[in-house]
Formats: C-alpha cells, structure tokens, sequence
C-alpha cells in the first residue's frame, strides 16, 4: 500500500495534471497542423495566449521573472529538439 503525505500527494496529483494539459496541447497542436495552420502561428499564438493568462493571475513582474527564467534555460539548451541528456 503506498503511504503519501499531502504534499506528495499534490506533487502527484499536479504532475498528472501537467502530463494531461501536455496532451491537451499536442492534440489541438496536431489539429492546426491538419488544418493547414504554420507551426510559427501556433507557437506565437500559444505564447501570446499563456502570456496574457498568466499575467492576468499573477501580474506583470511576476512574469517577467519567469520570462527571464525561460531565456536562460533557452541558452542552456534546454528546448532544443536535438539535445542529449547525459
């Protein structure tokens, strides 16, 4: 029987959520791409509505500290398709 404290348990229960919404996303990815849409126009407009989201909950500076957290896994690497992990 698996014993989980509460906050395991909600580390848990937000990874699956994360793992679904991955799945939400590639989905109505695939559908534009089917439907003739650019990759570039579902990329920017994909940023441009979590941008505007997420400054709607949390404010702009908030944002922006995550912006600047972005562009430096940007730099590491850390989204490029033909990265190796070691």
């Amino acid at each position: 029987m698996i014993d989980l404290h509460g906050a395991e348990l909600e580390e848990l229960i937000q990874a699956e959520k994360k793992q679904v919404a991955f799945e939400y996303h590639n989905e109505a990815w695939a559908d534009g791409i089917s439907d003739g849409i650019e990759a570039e126009i579902l990329a920017e407009t994909a940023i441009t509505t979590a941008l505007t989201e997420l400054i709607r909950l949390h404010g702009e500076d908030d944002v922006l500290t995550m912006v600047e957290s972005l562009r430096q896994r940007i730099e590491f690497g850390e989204f490029r398709s033909d990265r190796t992990i070691q």
